[in-house]
């Protein structure tokens, strides 16, 4: 994704409307002043989380619920949400069949939100919120997963997702795209824009790259050796 798309996306993110309940979500995501000073003074580990790394809450829109559920369809099986939020993601994919339904979030005061909306939406027991860290978890068995995070975070969590899913895997990212990867499908505009990725496509992809530069570096070698007047 280029600069411009990045910058498009931010400044569409400020400008949309939050709405009252939108506002009282992200307090509650965020864990008021009284969270923000057990985090600073009591959690020195949780300071050490790199800045590019930390991501803030916004919750995603009905649209971007859909876009991302419409790049799931005929799908099966299980879903796992990476940063989950405030859970919405989670409890559509378990409307929606998918079996089991997890979410990843590491703010205590997101996953209690989550698993409110979930008791308030009747699914309370047929969908799990974790409080892990993303980076942490094992996505070895896992064949559907869905995103909504920073740039800064997807241009490393793509080698995560890359070296652990099986090739059979789907990855869907909301609001921002992996910066390296190829979808191979889109849905919607703007910043309720949805991506889909194969991993199988993406590691041939790569491989193809691998194989390019390995040629490149090779004949770079070559005419090194005849500029030393080897051959």
């Amino acid at each position: 994704m280029d600069d411009d798309t990045t910058d498009e996306v931010f400044a569409e993110l400020k400008a949309r409307p939050l709405g009252g309940w939108g506002v009282a979500q992200i307090a509650a995501g965020t864990g008021l002043a009284v969270y923000a000073m057990w985090v600073g003074i009591l959690q020195p580990g949780f300071r050490r989380v790199p800045l590019r790394l930390q991501v803030p809450y916004i919750p995603a829109s009905k649209a971007q619920v859909d876009n991302v559920m419409t790049l799931l369809r005929c799908r099966k099986g299980g879903i796992v949400d990476l940063g989950s939020g405030d859970g919405r993601i989670v409890l559509e994919a378990s409307r929606q069949g998918f079996i089991p339904a997890v979410g990843y979030e590491l703010n205590p005061w997101l996953v209690r939100l989550a698993r409110f909306h979930a008791w308030r939406a009747g699914q309370h027991g047929k969908v799990s919120y974790r409080r892990e860290d993303l980076w942490k978890v094992d996505l070895t068995e896992c064949k559907n997963v869905t995103v909504f995070l920073a740039p800064s975070v997807l241009s490393l969590l793509q080698e995560k997702l890359q070296a652990e899913l099986p090739d059979d895997a789907l990855v869907v990212a909301g609001r921002f795209p992996f910066p390296n990867w190829e979808p191979f499908r889109t849905e919607g505009q703007g910043v309720d824009r949805a991506w889909a990725y194969s991993m199988q496509a993406q590691r041939q992809h790569m491989s193809k790259i691998n194989v390019k530069h390995t040629v490149m570096n090779l004949d770079l070698d070559k005419e090194l050796t005849k500029e030393k007047g080897y051959t």
